[in-house]
């Protein structure tokens, strides 16, 4: 009798690499003398997300094989995120991204991915399918959608998913790995069918439907198939809306925005959390959107991602009286 796959809570799949941040804030990159080093890419922040709070994760994607991928398996380790489908590809060096800190509200990123990244390198008869179909949630990235043979991979394990459990699409809109909207929007289109969940900003709704409009993308959104579409819109908070009817507004939670990056993907594997967890609607957003603004307060992304504690003592904060007048980051 063949062994069961092993179960996971939650398995992302996509960008991996390393976050080289600034240690100075308002300071452009030529003028940066000092930077951390973090474990960073929006799959392997969102397993770190969703294992900050309790949960058993993994990651599927690949690294360079050089001391900078041999970082990445150290820090999923201490993150307690299951690195065994993270395996090394030889011909390209572990992708490496700068940013430049000017808060509140600009944050430029800069992707070394050339000639290509290790993670787009995943090959569809590589994947575990078995341990796909098993999870808890599955969550791809539309980065993943962008160069083969991630493409294919990406789109086999959804096909083998086959909408079992909860299915996340992040939407991921990343301009500078595709050509433009038009080349992306028929691959977005094809994830959506094998989705129950997809998660975007109103730019990357727009990509994967034509349309901007918060209600709009939501209504497209779930027209294209999936069950919950959850539409971000920054300062004005986030749309939910579930194909039953039931929908959720929930406005930003305040705080005192340091570096906005990796707020998503905190809101991300909260999100994941809040699913696994059967809560309703307005608690899950609620819950993510204070994962991402805990996130948008500090510094790094992945070594930032907070504790279900963290988050119950923000939401009690955001609560009271007293908060009222901060900045806000959903």
């Amino acid at each position: 009798m063949a062994d069961s796959p092993q179960y996971f809570d939650l398995i992302t799949m996509g960008r991996i690499g390393v976050d080289l941040y600034p240690l100075q804030t308002g300071v452009p990159l030529s003028q940066v003398e000092t930077f951390g080093k973090f474990l960073g890419g929006s799959a392997a922040n969102v397993a770190v997300a969703a294992a900050r709070l309790g949960r058993s994760t993994a990651v599927i994607t690949r690294t360079g094989a050089d001391p900078f991928g041999t970082y990445l398996h150290e820090a999923l380790e201490d993150f307690g995120v299951d690195d065994r489908w993270v395996t090394p590809v030889a011909a390209y060096p572990t992708p490496i991204t700068f940013c430049e800190i000017f808060p509140p509200d600009d944050f430029p990123l800069y992707f070394y991915r050339r000639p290509k990244a290790p993670d787009l390198e995943i090959h569809a008869d590589e994947l575990d399918l078995p341990a796909v179909r098993a999870a808890g949630v599955f969550w791809v990235t539309g980065t993943g959608l962008s160069e083969e043979p991630s493409r294919s991979a990406t789109l086999s394990a959804l096909e083998a998913r086959d909408r079992a459990g909860t299915t996340v699409f992040d939407l991921d809109w990343r301009p500078m790995f595709w050509r433009d909207p038009e080349q992306a929007r028929p691959y977005y289109r094809e994830a959506l069918r094998h989705a129950t969940v997809a998660v975007g900003n109103l730019e990357e709704c727009e990509v994967a439907t034509g349309v901007r409009a918060p209600e709009a993308c939501a209504e497209a959104l779930l027209a294209a198939g999936v069950e919950l579409a959850v539409v971000k819109q920054g300062p004005r908070g986030v749309l939910a809306v579930h194909r039953d009817g039931t929908r959720a507004e929930v406005e930003p939670v305040p705080v005192e925005v340091v570096n906005g990056l990796g707020a998503g993907d905190a809101f991300g594997g909260s999100l994941c959390h809040g699913l696994l967890s059967g809560w309703d609607l307005e608690r899950t957003v609620r819950h993510a959107n204070a994962a991402g603004a805990l996130v948008a307060s500090r510094l790094a992304c992945s070594s930032a991602m907070p504790t279900e504690s963290e988050v119950a003592d923000l939401l009690a904060r955001a609560a009271s009286p007293h908060a009222a007048g901060l900045p806000s980051q959903s």
